[in-house]
């Protein structure tokens, strides 16, 4: 299968150390098999980092290694009780150490406003089933990939 990056600039190896903590599925390098998803993503890494050409970078990834047991392996397939809860302690991680052990993480990307939806759940204003639907993706499902190792 073919997943695909969307980033700033171009670059030749993957460097865990620069991905950016607290997101959906913690601290790793994420890509989609949606390619306009990813060419999103790139503009808004422009955006964000007020530099760059928005780039995507596209992975031959071999399938198997996501079913053989070669990596440990966690699905989500649709939005539910079980992924908001595995969200919100990655996006709350204070500190470098991982909040699970998944190599790889497949599932659906959360709405850009995540961090309100969080602060409104742990707060207690809003209850889980409120979350979740607050927290689909606007435009439909879109699967996203996280690659932790």
């Amino acid at each position: 299968m073919i997943l695909y990056h969307g980033s700033n600039t171009e670059f030749d190896v993957i460097d865990l150390n620069k991905s950016k903590p607290n997101k959906d599925f913690g601290k790793g390098f994420y890509l989609s098999a949606d390619l306009q998803q990813a060419n999103e993503m790139a503009k808004i890494k422009v955006e964000q980092m007020k530099t760059g050409i928005p780039t995507i970078l596209s992975y031959q990834i071999d399938d198997n290694i996501l079913i053989d047991n070669t990596l440990n392996v966690k699905r989500f397939t649709y939005y539910s009780s079980e992924w908001a809860e595995f969200i919100v302690p990655n996006r709350n991680n204070d500190n470098d150490i991982p909040v699970h052990n998944y190599d790889v993480v497949i599932g659906p990307i959360a709405n850009d406003k995540v961090g309100v939806q969080l602060w409104k759940y742990e707060n207690n204003i809003i209850d889980i089933k409120t979350l979740i639907h607050n927290l689909k993706y606007m435009k439909g499902i879109t699967i996203q990939y996280f690659f932790g190792t």
